[in-house]
């Protein structure tokens, strides 16, 4: 891969987590302001990246529009967008669906009714690794390599009083998802919003996803959203035994957990 083409791909994978300045750009890529302008000038012509009103680089509508082609295209998603939709018609909340790519995770459908919770997510978008519900759900059943080159990519930047800020208690807490077979947002991005969420298995007892409800806080809390727990168990059940997971498979694997 040529370096220009390395630089380009690494300029809109750090645009794609927030609008940025030239002089982050040109940090993050290690190169001189006028490098990184000539490359983010190309990228803008094509509609890859945008400037906003602030001089900020973002992504560019060209670059969604390609995305959600490539979703279109995608056929977990076909599978599992159904699903959602009806999750959604039963809860009258928002629902999420996100997977793992590479060290990071990302969100790939997302289903809100017109009187639900609006999130500031987008499909094709960075889950923030350390807060989500359907973070730790996938987290807590990765295997451990896979599981700490995604941690490794987390930030643990403190939003508010309930963000978990370091690796050791990430990893408590991922623990007891496991055991619980969900896992909950407490509010620890946005102190308005939670969640709860849980995992979506493909064949070999693979970890493929995750789908959440959330909601506003003073709509519904923790509690209240774990109402609906049952009808997301049955979701991602449903969803898993469609993308070729067993229940046997889940046995073995926990079989063979009890054993080392």
């Amino acid at each position: 891969m040529s370096q220009t083409v390395s630089r380009a791909i690494d300029i809109l994978e750090f645009c794609s987590q927030r609008p940025r300045e030239l002089r982050e750009i040109a940090e993050e890529l290690g190169v001189h302001r006028t490098t990184a302008l000539r490359i983010l000038q190309t990228l803008a012509a094509a509609g890859f990246v945008r400037k906003d009103a602030s001089g900020r680089y973002g992504v560019g509508f060209r670059l969604a529009g390609l995305a959600q082609s490539a979703l279109d295209q995608f056929e977990l998603r076909s599978v599992v967008h159904p699903h959602l939709v009806r999750l959604s018609e039963r809860t009258n909340q928002t629902i999420q669906f996100a997977v793992p790519q590479g060290g990071q995770m990302v969100y790939v459908d997302k289903v809100e009714p017109s009187q639900g919770i609006s999130l500031n997510t987008t499909i094709g978008g960075f889950v923030v690794i350390h807060t989500a519900g359907v973070s730790k759900a996938i987290l807590a059943n990765l295997d451990e390599a896979s599981r700490d080159r995604i941690i490794a990519n987390a930030s643990f930047e403190r939003y508010n009083d309930n963000t978990i800020t370091n690796k050791d208690e990430l990893l408590q807490r991922l623990e007891k998802v496991r055991s619980a077979g969900w896992a909950t947002d407490e509010g620890e991005f946005d102190v308005v919003s939670n969640c709860i969420a849980a995992p979506v298995w493909a064949q070999a007892n693979r970890v493929a996803g995750a789908i959440s409800i959330t909601s506003f806080r003073e709509k519904a809390d923790i509690p209240a959203l774990l109402a609906h727990l049952d009808d997301l168990l049955a979701t991602t059940r449903e969803i898993s035994h469609e993308l070729g997971w067993r229940a046997d498979d889940a046995a073995s694997a926990l079989a063979s957990s009890k054993e080392l």
